[in-house]
């Protein structure tokens, strides 16, 4: 039975509009209407028992009318089909309807719905560009993703179960009562009037605070996430102190709009029980003087208590539904920030995915410059602020080296070669093919990269390896591990968990590995991938002067029939290059061997006579300028 109703919601199915909408209601019913057959299972089924519940006080009048108006001898036997009737209903037909409201609610639509949420904003947020992950923390984009799928969730459920039970219950009320005598009625209406009066003033005013504690949680998240993650830099420089008083003023921000959040509650909570009372007060004198004057049974009675303290009851319940709805409308008010944003890096409709059959590499006077205004240059020339009119050919097995000072658009290069920023001006090509009219992900996977600051996922070692190609056995790993030379330490590993070798696991981000030791799982990697374009971006950084040496075969072999970009600050890993480009302002100042470099006496023969250690001297270089 269980699994029956686990079943009627698959959580992880693809999204067939991939892009929540903005608005609050529509945000929503976009994720709600995916599961809207179950929602109107359980709206029908809440009916069934708001209605069932409205029998107990009728029930309770009925036998206190017959206790009341019959014989004990002849009670059972005159009415016995009645009382059945009712114990049946209260035994049978009720546990069954809540029952089935609870498999609904629990075994159908408490997983289902969330981790179906959950599963969409992952998939959207997770194929933004690099530079949306780059403007916010991932601690605070995680609890977004995380929290938002529950709070739309609980938002649905308490409003379909609250609405029912109010309605229901008052309109019984209402009906009962003022069949009775009309007076009877008179405190119910005056406690809707109230009740909603209450509703108005205080509702709008809850739902501004759940949002600002809701932003302040994300905010004292997301700086938590932040130190947790820079962990080593905090331990380095003896900033326990200063971390503390980052968090603590997060908390205290946290803190301060929950106390906001909480006296609204508590006043809400005041108002609600006054107005309760005076029902169940006015209800009760009410019926008390109609039966002193003969007007109403002792049965009328005894049911119209029961109907208002339902309501006094059942008014509370509600009232803490609609303080959680709107403290969960505000945590999705505030998830959309994140997760109702376009993507703004988009593949072209119907993009076809990219062949490299060459690996030819043509920069058609690129401009880019992140979004800031232009400059005129002196000679009167709109001039952007990192790439500037690059055009620059690189032709199929080439390697060439992109040499420059620190800001003098190198890795932008890089960048704008793997589309994380669509350009402002010009064209990169590969092959003759525009990469800004293939798939990202096709241009991607023909590009292998090894970078300066190696990350790697917190899986196990073969897993990280196996990244560069899913299909890989664990032969192939290892051979790619050889050739890399990390198949010596990989051997020792083990992890806290006594997994050993390949099956070890490096911690968050590969903590529990050296930087060398990164970087050459990092290069294994690439080795598998086998990409026919390869882009080294200070590859060997991490690695001292004998394990760079050790591998540099290995990346001979890497390189060999690819299309190969370096960038190195220690200038003679690149020296040996087919050909250098010298970058400076986001324009080639100059280009060739290093023989040839050397022989022009520029900025290339400049910065490598003013090294120091094998690394650019940044101050001479800009002397040298």
């Amino acid at each position: 039975m269980f699994k029956f109703f686990e079943r009627l919601l698959k959580p992880t199915d693809i999204p067939e509009q991939p892009v929540p909408p903005p608005g609050l209601v529509a945000f929503f019913w976009f994720y709600a209407r995916q599961a809207r057959g179950l929602f109107a299972a359980l709206f029908v089924v809440g009916f069934m028992v708001a209605l069932l519940d409205t029998t107990i006080p009728i029930f309770i009048g009925r036998v206190v009318t017959l206790v009341t108006s019959n014989e004990p001898a002849t009670l059972f036997a005159e009415h016995w089909s009645l009382l059945v009737a009712m114990a049946a209903i209260l035994v049978i037909v009720r546990p069954a309807a809540i029952t089935t409201q609870n498999l609904l609610q629990n075994q159908a639509i408490a997983a289902n719905v969330t981790n179906r949420i959950r599963w969409q904003n992952h998939w959207h947020v997770v194929r933004q560009s690099w530079s949306f992950f780059q403007d916010d923390f991932a601690g605070r984009i995680a609890n977004r993703v995380m929290q938002t799928g529950p709070a739309i969730r609980e938002t649905v459920v308490q409003l379909i179960t609250g609405v029912w039970y109010i309605l229901v219950y008052g309109t019984s009320a209402l009906i009962l009562l003022a069949s009775a005598d009309p007076w009877l009625a008179l405190p119910v209406v005056l406690w809707f009037v109230g009740y909603v009066v209450l509703l108005y003033v205080m509702v709008p005013r809850m739902r501004d605070r759940s949002k600002e504690v809701s932003e302040a949680r994300s905010l004292l998240t997301g700086r938590v996430v932040d130190s947790y993650t820079n962990i080593l830099t905090v331990k380095l420089f003896a900033r326990a102190r200063e971390e503390d008083a980052y968090v603590r003023d997060a908390i205290d921000m946290h803190s301060s709009s929950f106390y906001r959040t909480l006296r609204l509650n508590t006043l809400f909570s005041f108002f609600l029980v006054s107005l309760n009372a005076m029902l169940v007060t006015g209800t009760a004198g009410i019926a008390m003087v109609l039966w002193t004057r003969g007007q109403v049974s002792v049965g009328t009675v005894a049911m119209s208590l029961p109907l208002a303290w339902q309501i006094n009851t059942i008014s509370g319940w509600v009232a803490y539904q609609v303080t959680n709805v709107f403290e969960n409308v505000g945590v999705v008010q505030e998830g959309m920030l994140t997760i109702a944003r376009p993507i703004t890096l988009l593949d072209q409709v119907d993009a076809p995915e990219l062949q490299v059959p060459r690996g030819e590499i043509r920069f058609d006077d690129v401009r880019f410059g992140y979004g800031r205004e232009t400059s005129i240059g002196d000679d009167g020339e709109q001039r952007y602020a990192v790439i500037d009119g690059l055009s620059l050919v690189v032709k199929p097995g080439e390697k060439i080296g992109l040499i420059g000072r620190s800001g003098a658009g190198k890795s932008t290069i890089v960048n704008l070669l793997l589309r994380f920023f669509d350009l402002e001006g010009g064209r990169i090509l590969i092959d003759g093919t525009d990469i800004a009219m293939v798939t990202q992900e096709s241009l991607r996977a023909q590009i292998s990269v090894v970078t300066q600051d190696t990350s790697l996922l917190h899986r196990s070692i073969g897993d990280n390896i196996r990244y560069g190609k899913p299909s890989a056995t664990h032969a192939e790993i290892v051979r790619a591990a050889e050739l890399a030379h990390a198949d010596g330490f990989i051997e020792t590993l083990e992890d806290w968990k006594g997994r050993h070798g390949y099956d070890a696991h490096v911690g968050e981000r590969g903590v529990k590995l050296s930087g060398g030791q990164r970087q050459r799982v990092a290069i294994a990697r690439v080795i598998l991938k086998d990409a026919p374009i390869l882009v080294l971006d200070e590859a060997t950084s991490a690695l001292d002067s004998e394990v760079e040496a050790a591998i540099q075969s290995s990346l001979d072999t890497l390189m060999a029939k690819k299309t190969v970009i370096a960038i190195a600050h220690r200038l003679s890993t690149i020296a040996r290059m087919d050909r250098l480009i010298v970058i400076d302002d986001g324009r080639i100042v100059e280009q060739g061997s290093h023989d040839e470099l050397l022989r022009l006496g520029g900025h290339y023969a400049a910065l490598w006579t003013r090294q120091s250690g094998g690394f650019i001297d940044v101050q001479g270089a800009q002397a040298a300028e």
